[in-house]
């Protein structure tokens, strides 16, 4: 990183899960979208629209039907078929305490596949050493706590996604913490009764 955090990266949490959904968000915004590859995942996925299966919207039920299934695996090409395995070892070693070459592997393999860079990919890169060495025994509440505090974000940005919003959502992890003493006592108000408080 070239400055200093903010936050302490220690105490910066993005929960795996989500994690691995930008993950694969990537890999399926890299295929060709005229190939046999792209063209099973439509028909995998009937009730998703063209528009969400280019832009790699899934869920982690799909992902899970997607690691295990074999004919999606066959259809790839080289470069796909390599970046597909790199990744579900990702999934694997993660949680098994093994991530790093793992995660390293899979950079690679996307770099070669011509996969962008993400928000959530250039999380994973830059923070890999700041991950705990006991991750496979967190739990996903974490990830259940994260999508209100998302969802709030969004709403606060109305709908767009923005880079600052990461930034907001670390401040409030910052401002949650319990042993930090102000000088101000802020009331701890969400953002809707704060609009409705000026804008009505």
């Amino acid at each position: 990183m070239l400055r200093n955090s903010l936050v302490d990266p220690e105490k910066i949490i993005l929960p795996p899960s989500h994690i691995k959904l930008g993950l694969k968000k990537q890999f399926v915004n890299a295929l060709d979208g005229e190939e046999y590859c792209f063209n099973y995942l439509s028909n995998k996925f009937p009730a998703l629209s063209q528009a969400k299966v280019k832009a790699g919207i899934f869920a982690r039920p799909q992902i899970r039907a997607l690691t295990k299934d074999k004919m999606f695996e066959e259809s790839m090409a080289p470069a796909e078929k390599e970046a597909s395995i790199c990744f579900e070892e990702v999934i694997v070693k993660f949680f098994a305490h093994k991530y790093e070459e793992g995660v390293n592997n899979m950079l690679e393999e996307y770099k070669v596949l011509g996969c962008k860079m993400s928000l959530k990919l250039h999380f994973l890169l830059s923070h890999l050493d700041q991950f705990p060495e006991n991750l496979g025994t967190v739990s996903e509440e974490q990830g259940e706590q994260f999508r209100p505090d998302i969802r709030e974000m969004e709403g606060r940005y109305q709908g767009r996604w923005s880079v600052s919003m990461m930034a907001d959502y670390c401040w409030i992890l910052k401002r949650d913490e319990c042993d930090t003493t102000h000088k101000r006592k802020s009331g701890r108000k969400n953002f809707k009764a704060r609009d409705k408080r000026y804008f009505d």
